[in-house]
């Protein structure tokens, strides 16, 4: 994943340079928005969190020793308060219901209706079958939720998901392994 992001700028964003720092929040903004997407589903929350990433980020770039990727860095920092920020809301609310819906499928619930081609059948059949792999994510312990969403949602690779999460990267091979025969389960019971 190249972003673009040298070492200098990197420095100049640290020492409180905002054009810089504006640079780094530009090549990331959309990864971050997506990391929170996946872990929220509403677009309000993603928003919200994303914001507070590039608070943090902010607030902390200046301890950034180079010691691994940057892009790496800023995922961690995006990951955990995107998960620090669902269990202080999930503290509120229930669970996602299986009758509820998300913006974005409502929206392709409408584009479908619309569209006339005789593929409608089959994005339909192809809509719910997303919508019960979400379902079934979000039935997984949060620990496996967060390496599938990581490894098969985000495309992250073992060792960076490894830095992530600060674990072996032998433990998340585990954990995807252990998640994906849960969700082949819930699959099937559903």
């Amino acid at each position: 994943m190249d972003y673009n992001i040298d070492n200098e700028l990197i420095i100049k964003a640290s020492n409180g340079d905002i054009p810089a720092f504006e640079a780094i929040v530009y090549a990331f903004e959309k990864k971050v928005y997506q990391i929170a997407y996946s872990i929220f589903k509403n677009e309000q929350d993603a928003y919200d969190t994303s914001q507070e990433v590039f608070i943090k980020l902010y607030k902390k770039i200046d301890t950034f020793h180079f010691d691994s990727a940057f892009s790496t860095w800023v995922h961690k920092i995006a990951f955990n308060t995107c998960i620090d920020e669902y269990r202080k809301k999930k503290k509120h609310f229930t669970d996602i219901s299986i009758n509820q819906t998300y913006p974005d499928e409502k929206k392709e619930i409408y584009e479908q209706i619309e569209d006339t081609s005789p593929l409608i059948e089959d994005i339909i059949i192809t809509n719910e079958g997303l919508r019960d792999i979400r379902i079934a994510i979000n039935k997984l312990k949060e620990e496996q939720r967060a390496v599938i969403i990581l490894r098969e949602i985000q495309g992250f690779q073992y060792e960076e998901i490894a830095l992530i999460l600060e674990c072996s990267v032998g433990t998340v091979k585990s954990r995807i392994a252990r998640a994906r025969k849960n969700l082949r389960e819930i699959l099937d019971s559903q």
